[in-house]
């Protein structure tokens, strides 16, 4: 029984051994390209959340993993097949709801572990700020790992279905990658269409992605130099840099300066 995971534990552990933060993953239901699971968001925030949540609690953290919200913002999605949907205020609702149940079992200090571009959480810090007796933080996880790091570690960029989430899921979960029968990856080459205004190419201008148009068939990112051994050096250093931040916001006095 791995105590830091809700899941996992039993009310016998949790009267006795209050916890002092809260991590929720957010993923997704989505295609990845031809070769990925739909739940390569949801598998990916799962692993994580474990992986930072074991490295925290092995530093004396009181923390607790919840378990994985399945479903995320698909909205530019909506001409591809079961791309599952839930609109932003919906998301931000739900999630409301789980913050404010962990704030009223004691545990004010909640993470936000997102798993999916799509779910764009800022705005529920902002909303959320002068309205709950708690903490929210927020970690799009994949932006944890600076250019760098990343850069010793992966060949290619990886948008979406790329090198990097498809070397997470060969880690993790290798019998759900599509294969040829040769044993190459099911997959195309990741490649997307530019818009006809070079103001949105350059990220001048921003606009929601129609992934229709945008790519072939939903990968965005070359994943043919995937490798499992890649994704585990990625893990670790999320591993040992989210969970020292875990480990120490769990120790953390909640005063009136805080985080400060």
């Amino acid at each position: 029984m791995r105590h830091y995971i809700l899941a996992e534990t039993n009310y016998a552990y949790t009267k006795a051994n209050p916890y002092e933060v809260a991590v929720l993953p957010l993923g997704a239901t989505e295609p990845h390209n031809l070769h990925l699971p739909y739940g390569t968001d949801m598998f990916e925030g799962t692993i994580v959340g474990e992986r930072i949540c074991a490295a925290a609690h092995a530093k004396g953290a009181k923390v607790v993993l919840l378990p994985t919200i399945p479903y995320g913002t698909e909205t530019n999605m909506h001409r591809l097949p079961l791309a599952i949907n839930v609109d932003p205020t919906t998301l931000f609702r739900f999630v409301t709801d789980i913050v404010k149940s962990c704030i009223n079992s004691g545990v004010r200090k909640i993470v936000l572990l997102n798993s999916h571009g799509g779910n764009e959480m800022k705005p529920l810090l902002r909303e959320l700020a002068d309205k709950i007796d708690g903490h929210l933080f927020l970690c799009n996880w994949y932006q944890a790992l600076g250019g760098p790091e990343l850069a010793g570690i992966f060949e290619h960029a990886d948008d979406h279905a790329g090198e990097m989430e498809t070397s997470f899921i060969l880690a993790t979960h290798p019998h759900l990658v599509a294969k040829t029968p040769s044993g190459k990856l099911a997959a195309d080459d990741g490649a997307t269409a530019k818009t006809r205004f070079e103001a949105i190419n350059q990220g001048w201008v921003s606009i929601t992605r129609p992934w229709h148009l945008l790519t072939t068939n939903t990968g965005s990112g070359y994943p043919h130099t995937a490798a499992p051994e890649k994704a585990e050096k990625m893990l670790a250093l999320l591993a040992e840099r989210l969970g020292t931040f875990l480990a120490e916001l769990s120790a953390a006095k909640i005063d009136e300066r805080f985080p400060y």
